[in-house]
């Protein structure tokens, strides 16, 4: 990443906080790097020296700031924008991927060479894998050992480092404090009445806060996920979205509250604390806080038709999803119905198929089922009758024309081999061409699943019904029809590459209850309305 020094340095001189996450200031007179709006006074010029990565100002020997505490910025808005090598491996390095199984395995999973990767890597963001996995490490035992009472072994361990020793020297060298230093200053803030508590000795509850860029309108980002929210995977309960998530080493219940001085609120009940990295990756992805709604707002801005819904609401995000593969079930589970016959539809499949979770909090009961659970609840008999003709689990939990089926179970066999990849790290293009190569999958579904679950910023799914009638009633198309799509396709470039943010824009035109947090724990849902109905007759499923 090539950083322009004048422009960095009339971002750091006035306090910009635009640019935070972009580049970090390391200052040679006092050996530490801050965000570009840290309060402190400013360096002189000629002592400032910018990186583009945290990872790199550590590896140059700089420490964090303790005012500013650079480490915790929104990440570069660079890798949700981006679908390049790069890119895709700073996601999968953000999911734990390192720390789990290697940077051997992070190479062969984005099919290059150790070698290779390094250079990729050091050559635009100035550190190699290993040290960006280790800047990440840091940064989650920081918030281990401010967020949770649990031993200073146990941090270790559970931040990825492979002794006490490293962890201790890693801290140290980050963060110029002893772990038990940052955890007493935590202590003193807290006394103070100025900082959460944190969970009882060896408990795996994890409070943190997650800062985002503003500006930032949740209404759309917390009503999607609360009005379509699947029961018994997720909910709103006293103010708060809760869902389940399977991590890779055990299950997990998130809370997330609506925003407060900049930062969401967030609770991880985590069954092993070692997937700490993974849910704070995970979350962020949710409520997409990496992106840069200030350049997202200009550009938008720019087509008179939208520019009055910038203004009214500036800082609309992309509500994304905690599973990519749970979201592309029930997007085939939706297709061609409403909004609340999909949520009734899949909370029967995880009922019946999913796995049981302890929510002593609320009322979560399951985990999402697993793509091999589906194939295999597809395979099994229903308790009942039998014979030929007896139907099977999956059968007798999810009703649905034989088409519809078949595309279900297609989706489901082609996500457990490996042919369709939600991950963090996946290719968009090759994910969409894959999902093309589905029966009963077309465009709508593929970009739902773009939007949402890849977080590809420029998905458009231009035959969404309620996407053509905003266009239609701002007078970018003439009707609401099949007809006009392609109208609706040539009228969308020009809000390229931010397409899935014109369609919340485009969406939030309608009374719908995604637009709004409910009044009360239970999401509402008409169930006469439907958010998003596809119109391609590829995707009209029949019996």
């Amino acid at each position: 990443m090539l950083l322009d020094d004048t422009l960095c340095l009339g971002a750091v001189k006035s306090r910009d906080p635009r640019f935070d996450g972009f580049f970090y200031t390391a200052v040679s007179s006092t050996g530490i790097y801050c965000r570009p709006s840290c309060p402190a006074r400013t360096p002189k010029d000629e002592n400032m020296t910018f990186y583009p990565s945290a990872a790199a100002a550590q590896a140059a020997g700089y420490r964090a700031c303790k005012r500013c505490r650079p480490d915790a910025t929104p990440g570069s808005p660079e890798w949700n924008v981006r679908s390049d090598t790069v890119a895709r491996a700073m996601r999968l390095i953000a999911d734990g991927v390192v720390d789990r199984d290697g940077v051997p395995a992070l190479a062969e999973r984005l099919g290059y060479s150790t070698r290779q990767l390094e250079r990729l890597l050091r050559d635009e963001l100035g550190a190699g894998p290993a040290a960006l996995a280790q800047a990440q490490r840091a940064q989650s035992a920081r918030t281990l050992i401010e967020g949770t009472e649990l031993s200073m072994a146990d941090i270790a361990f559970a931040a990825g480092f492979s002794s006490i020793r490293a962890f201790n020297d890693v801290v140290r060298a980050t963060y110029a404090s002893t772990p038990r230093e940052l955890r007493a200053s935590r202590r003193r803030v807290d006394r103070a009445g100025q900082g959460a508590g944190s969970g009882a000795a060896g408990s795996s509850v994890v409070s943190l806060r997650l800062p985002f860029r503003k500006p930032l309108d949740p209404s759309n980002l917390l009503g999607h996920l609360v009005a379509t929210a699947v029961p018994g995977v997720e909910e709103y309960r006293d103010g708060a979205y809760r869902a389940t998530l399977r991590l890779p080493r055990g299950a997990a219940i998130v809370e997330v509250r609506p925003p407060v001085d900049g930062a969401f609120p967030v609770t991880l009940r985590l069954g092993d604390v070692r997937d700490l990295a993974a849910a704070v990756s995970r979350c962020r992805r949710l409520l997409d806080l990496d992106a840069d709604p200030v350049a997202i707002g200009d550009a938008l801005r720019h087509d008179p038709h939208l520019a009055a819904l910038v203004e009214a609401a500036p800082g609309r995000r992309v509500p994304r999803i905690l599973d990519p593969e749970s979201f592309a079930i029930r997007a085939v589970i939706g297709q061609q119905v409403s909004t609340a016959a999909a949520r009734t539809h899949a909370g029967r499949l995880v009922a019946a198929l999913g796995d049981r979770v302890d929510d002593p909090n609320g009322g979560l009961t399951h985990l999402f089922p697993t793509p091999l659970q589906i194939l295999a609840a597809a395979q099994e008999p229903a308790d009942g009758p039998t014979g030929a003709d007896a139907p099977s689990r999956l059968d007798a939990a999810l009703r649905m024309p034989a088409a519809r089926r078949r595309t279900l179970l297609a989706l489901a066999e082609a996500l457990a081999d490996g042919r369709v990849d939600l991950g963090a790290g996946a290719d968009w293009q090759k994910t969409r061409a894959a999902l093309l190569d589905l029966p009963g999958v077309g465009p709508w579904t593929i970009e739902t699943i773009a939007m949402r679950a890849l977080g590809d910023p420029d998905a458009w799914v231009g035959s969404d019904l309620g996407v053509l009638k905003a266009m239609a009633a701002l007078e970018l198309i003439p009707t609401a029809t099949v007809a006009s799509r392609a109208a609706a396709d040539r009228a969308s470039l020009a809000w390229s590459p931010w397409r899935s943010y014109a369609v919340q824009y485009l969406w939030a035109t309608s009374p719908h209850a995604v637009n709004a947090l409910p009044d009360t724990s239970l999401p509402r849902i008409d169930a006469g309305t439907s958010l998003a109905v596809p119109a391609d007759d590829d995707e009209r499923i029949s019996a």
